[in-house]
């Protein structure tokens, strides 16, 4: 039994056998296998050629503004992950051809539709020139290259974040102490994956290594097997645990699956039917020297960009600027898990009670500028899972999304001159039907009430912590800029952008301004301005927590 490949030139009307085996090449001489098509091959390829180019070419104009804008000399690794990942396909319900809910879809079926009526219609078109074509063996090859190409570049994109495991972060401290009951599926499944970062990185290995077997035509039946096992179970995953890139995750299947199709018959023959086979392959000759160049040199700068740049600016993500944890450093002897042993509002102690609505029932110092606290009150849910694009530390929420009980989490600036901590919600509203208010109990969504409703600032707070002078000129030239907390290695033009363009916008978020005691970090004392602008004093005790759980020893960041 053996599997034998024949490539054919139509140029120069050439069939060669791998193998080199002559009664193979015997037989697609005469029967020349290659150039016919069956009438129902043609217009399956007329619909398919419609449809998968578009959903592999860009035809959204911020993708191509993107690209004109960014500043290869200053390169942020989000600028080649965002080539590689963009949505097309005929863009309806807001979403784009894998879109960000099931809705992605509907524009699969309705992209389908519309490919298959132009099929239709080319079929008309061409019965009318040309009543008896026999093949589309040059365009064929075309699409199973753009295809090839979409699908390496895009896997590979998504495994470089698992690779260095930053997709699915170690869990913070306050992480480690939120209930179980209190997180959603997705945030369950994202924590088990980021307690075992060596797993994410075989996984992140596994989709690197499908989309580099995805560039050369001799490894593309190897690499699509291999990226169709590897994304369908993300898809089931995904399904199991709502994990939000349902059709994102499909859209790699279904591009691998197109590969896989071409080798089918030859497959069956031989693990099925325990014959021998052969696949025959069509493609162009490059005869001419400067089409051989064109072809070696965008080839070699798409390896070059996608495997070797890529790797290194994620890289320098990861030791630097892990994208889901905040990059600035925290103040080193406030870190820990505390207890609250003391509570005072407006002068009056509240004693202990896990009752309580507005007493702190416990807090965590994160290693970077967070702080995380614990009430028995409703809190918003952000059922999303901390990703996106955002180069603030504010805006950074993976230790914020899919957690109900309660638990609140506060970015803070440090004037480490002044001990003081200013603070704001990590958490915004945004227009998201999902963002629901949750019990304190987690036991789900209560009444599916937006949450952009629940946590707007009111328009009597006014001055106050809630001025636009809330931090004073002294305390931001003790404080420095934020742009600039990061390692040089890890600046770039992009996040430079972001933080130029948050300078002009005043964040409508709950905000504390609190100064801290402490000697040696085991004892904190928090007192100032509470969210209300009522006088807060919090006694804290760090406790000393042993975890089940053994300590990464592949952390992300350099804090």
């Amino acid at each position: 039994m053996e599997l034998n490949n024949v490539n054919i030139s139509k140029e120069n009307a050439e069939y060669n056998a791998l193998d080199g085996t002559q009664a193979v090449i015997q037989e697609a001489a005469h029967s020349n296998p290659a150039h016919k098509w069956k009438q129902w091959q043609l217009i399956a390829f007329r619909i398919s050629f419609i449809f998968f180019i578009s959903i592999c070419i860009p035809n959204n104009f911020e993708w191509y503004k993107h690209v004109i804008n960014i500043d290869w000399t200053n390169l942020h690794y989000r600028d080649l992950y965002d080539i590689a990942r963009f949505g097309s396909g005929l863009n309806f319900f807001g979403n784009s051809i894998f879109g960000n809910t099931l809705l992605g879809y509907a524009n699969w079926i309705i992209t389908l539709i519309f490919s298959t009526v132009g099929g239709l219609l080319w079929t008309f078109i061409d019965q009318r020139r040309n009543p008896q074509p026999t093949e589309y063996n040059v365009l064929y090859y075309w699409l199973r290259a753009i295809v090839r190409y979409r699908a390496a570049i895009g896997i590979i994109g998504f495994g470089f974040t698992k690779l260095f495991p930053v997709q699915m972060p170690y869990p913070s401290y306050g992480l480690l102490n939120t209930d179980f009951g209190d997180f959603t599926a997705q945030k369950i499944y994202w924590l088990s994956i980021g307690i075992v970062p060596w797993y994410q990185v075989f996984a992140g290995v596994v989709e690197i290594g499908a989309g580099t077997l995805l560039f050369f035509r001799k490894t593309t039946l190897l690499g699509a097997a291999l990226l169709f096992g590897a994304l369908g179970d993300i898809v089931y995953v995904n399904f199991a645990y709502d994990g939000g890139v349902h059709v994102y995750s499909s859209y790699f299947v279904l591009l691998s699956a197109f590969l896989i199709v071409h080798y089918v018959p030859a497959l069956y023959n031989l693990l099925i039917l325990e014959q021998p086979a052969k696949v025959v392959s069509f493609y162009p000759s490059f005869s001419k020297a400067w089409q051989q160049g064109v072809r070696v040199s965008l080839k070699v700068a798409t390896i070059a960009i996608f495997l070797v740049l890529f790797f290194y600016l994620q890289w320098i993500n990861f030791l630097y600027d892990p994208y889901k944890q905040p990059s600035t450093k925290g103040v080193t002897a406030l870190r820990g898990y505390y207890n609250v042993t003391e509570f005072k509002v407006n002068g009056k102690e509240i004693p202990y009670s896990p009752l309580d609505t507005t007493r702190w029932q416990e807090a965590t110092f994160e290693n970077w500028t967070t702080l995380t606290f614990k009430v028995n009150r409703p809190t918003p849910l952000d059922l999303s899972n901390g990703g996106g694009d955002p180069q603030r530390d504010i805006n950074r929420t993976f230790e914020l999304t899919g957690i109900a009980g309660g638990r609140r989490v506060f970015h803070y600036y440090a004037d480490t001159v002044e001990n003081m901590l200013y603070l704001q919600d990590k958490y915004k509203a945004l227009p998201d039907r999902r963002n629901v208010v949750a019990g304190a109990g987690g036991d789900g969504p209560g009444n599916g009430s937006p949450a952009e409703k629940r946590v707007e600032i009111p328009e009597n707070r006014k001055g106050g912590i809630y001025s636009d002078t809330w931090i004073s000129k002294k305390a931001w030239s003790n404080i420095g800029e934020e742009v600039n907390f990061i390692d040089p290695r890890a600046s770039s033009t992009r996040r430079n952008r972001e933080f130029a363009e948050a300078g002009k916008k005043l964040d409508k978020r709950n905000r504390m301004v609190l100064q801290y005691q402490t000697d040696d970090g085991q004892r904190v004392i928090l007192q100032g301005l509470n969210e209300d602008q009522d006088s807060l004093y919090v006694v804290l005790d760090k406790v000393d927590r042993q975890y089940i759980l053994s300590k990464s020893d592949l952390v992300a960041g350099k804090y």
